[in-house]
């Protein structure tokens, strides 16, 4: 028997998702919490990890829960030993072929920047920008990371050797909130550090820092060096998982 559930969290005060040795993960602290209804080492595995103060409203990951315990008692039970900060959206039973990793087809993160730098919250859910970003030359820019690519421009140096760089980004999209600007990106997969380094890109781009074109070089160029831009981890947000 699996139970899949969706959580949402706040990363501000996390080293990420994944368990770590000298620091707090949201993995560990979720883990801890079902070993106090369990009374049992209980592992959860997710879709996939996020980085230190990276925020969530759809991560997924599933568990082998006790025989006594349904869904609804699980969801009550984690949202009232749980910290505030993570929060349990829904608990549901699946199919014992279910994986929250393996059978994942696609996720969409969002990406928030603001010019509002009176607002005292952003700094910790936004990248605050110093200047208004020219959103059709970001457009235009992101139209080349549409598509099926071998993204090894756009990842962290410390992905391992043998993982594959091939990604598909079917959908980016630009929306001006208010003094806002969200993007959304939606694929079948990203490498670590792919959405940051992506949004860095295009957040240059804005600033007339660099031409739409040099975006298409950065990406052809197949090479961890060609890209020196990471968009702050505070702004980016794991908002769904579609199996």
């Amino acid at each position: 028997m699996i139970y899949k559930a969706i959580v949402a969290y706040d990363g501000w005060n996390y080293a990420g998702w994944q368990k770590q040795v000298n620091a707090v993960g949201i993995q560990e602290v979720i883990e801890k919490a079902l070993f106090k209804i369990n009374r049992k080492e209980t592992r959860i595995v997710a879709s996939g990890r996020t980085d230190a103060k990276v925020h969530a409203w759809g991560q997924v990951f599933h568990f082998v829960p006790m025989d006594s315990m349904s869904p609804h008692a699980y969801f009550q039970a984690l949202n009232t030993v749980l910290p505030k900060d993570i929060r349990i959206q829904s608990i549901e039973k699946v199919p014992d072929s279910f994986h929250a990793r393996f059978s994942v087809q696609s996720k969409r993160y969002d990406f928030i920047c603001t010019t509002n730098a009176k607002d005292p919250f952003a700094y910790r859910y936004k990248q605050l920008v110093w200047q208004n970003l020219d959103i059709d030359l970001m457009k235009m820019a992101s139209k080349y990371l549409l598509g099926t690519h071998d993204f090894t421009s756009f990842c962290s140096s410390r992905v391992e050797a043998d993982k594959p760089k091939v990604k598909t980004i079917t959908k980016i999209e630009i929306r001006v909130e208010g003094q806002d600007i969200r993007t959304i990106f939606e694929g079948t997969g990203f490498l670590r550090y792919q959405v940051r380094m992506m949004m860095g890109t295009l957040i240059e781009v804005g600033k007339h820092k660099l031409e739409p074109v040099d975006v298409k070089k950065i990406l052809e160029a197949k090479n961890k060096e060609a890209c020196r831009y990471n968009a702050q981890p505070q702004g980016l947000y794991l908002m769904k998982v579609n199996y």
